[in-house]
């Protein structure tokens, strides 16, 4: 519940920011929101509740997916490329 409300107010803030006219705002305004989703994405893994995906380690049913996981790394570095621009 608290990362559903956590990513409303990024996602708020940062469309408030970006309706701004200063290029500042704007940058900051997308930033927000790129932490919405990595938030998002992170929360759609549900990696709270379950064993790291090791391969011998822990089976198939228990381990948690990695791949929201790498998304999300991957939009940190997007994210940083694009405010740098």
């Amino acid at each position: 519940m608290t990362i559903a409300i956590m990513i409303g107010v990024l996602t708020a803030g940062g469309v408030y920011l970006m309706m701004q006219r200063g290029m500042v705002r704007v940058v900051f305004g997308l930033s927000l929101i790129s932490h919405a989703v990595n938030l998002a994405l992170l929360s759609a893994g549900v990696a709270a509740w379950r064993a790291e995906p090791l391969e011998g380690v822990n089976g198939l049913d228990v381990s948690a997916d990695p791949l929201p996981q790498a998304f999300v790394l991957t939009a940190i570095v997007i994210t940083l490329g694009t405010t740098a621009f």
